[in-house]
Formats: structure tokens, C-alpha cells, sequence
């Protein structure tokens, strides 16, 4: 089931255009049972895929950054420099999956109703080194 909204899919396009701006590169939003994009550079060659996660925070106090576990396994299987975006209320976080550390725990959102149980496997990123930063203009 998908949970997104309006709002939530408008923050996700404002980030990924701000990442592909870095570089003069492109994006093609992929199958919504999917990760979320192709990345494509200047030359439109398929360079990284990426994972746009909404954070209701500044980036400031956005730590610990934390994503679904299945999800970084999805995109991870992608081989190609896997790339996960945080959109937070003034900017971006990202950082490329195979260079972060995280922790693993069970945990998640709280259940919706109608709903058993939402928990799972999360992965919890610190801040680190590997992740950068852009501010929203």
C-alpha cells in the first residue's frame, strides 16, 4: 500500500532536481513498487539510482536519518551507485549506500489505524562524514 501524498511526492521532485542540478543531470522517476529514480548525468548516461526519503525536519536536527532496511536492500541491489536523498523542510541530505555506516534496529512509525503492526527493519545513519548537504534556495 502506498502512503504517499501530494505534498510528500512535491518534496521528493523539489530534492531530486537539486541533486541532479549539481551536476547538469537529469532523472526518470521509476515504478511506484520501485526505488525511486534513475539518475543520469549531463550526456543522459545512466549513472546512480536513488531513494528519496521525506523528513519533516531541518537539517540541523535531522539525525538520526533513518530509512527502511528492505528499501536500502532494493536500491543497494541496483549496483549502480546507489544514492540515498533525505528531503528535510530546508534542504537535502545525501550520501552514496556503500559508503555509510548505520545501525540496524526494529522499529519504524507508528502503526495506522486499521493497520496490525508497521514496524521493521530500520537502518539509523549518525551523522558522518559520507553524508553531504545542500540547503534549498
Amino acid at each position: 500500500m502506498i502512503f504517499e501524498t501530494k505534498e510528500d511526492l512535491e518534496r521528493e521532485k523539489k530534492a531530486i532536481e537539486l541533486f541532479v542540478n549539481m551536476f547538469g543531470g537529469s532523472y526518470k522517476k521509476l515504478d511506484q513498487f520501485d526505488i525511486d529514480y534513475k539518475v543520469f548525468d549531463k550526456d543522459k548516461t545512466l549513472i546512480a539510482y536513488a531513494e528519496v526519503k521525506g523528513l519533516s525536519k531541518i537539517i540541523n536536527s535531522a539525525y538520526p536519518l533513518l530509512i527502511s532496511a528492505k528499501k536500502i536492500v532494493k536500491l543497494a541491489d541496483k549496483r549502480l551507485n546507489p544514492i540515498v536523498i533525505w528531503a528535510c523542510q530546508d534542504g537535502i541530505i545525501y550520501g552514496k549506500v556503500n559508503k555509510l555506516v548505520g545501525e540496524i534496529k526494529w522499529g519504524g512509525r507508528t502503526p495506522r489505524e486499521n493497520s496490525y503492526n508497521d514496524t521493521e527493519l530500520m537502518i539509523y545513519y549518525d551523522k558522518q562524514s559520507e553524508l553531504k548537504y545542500i540547503k534549498f534556495t
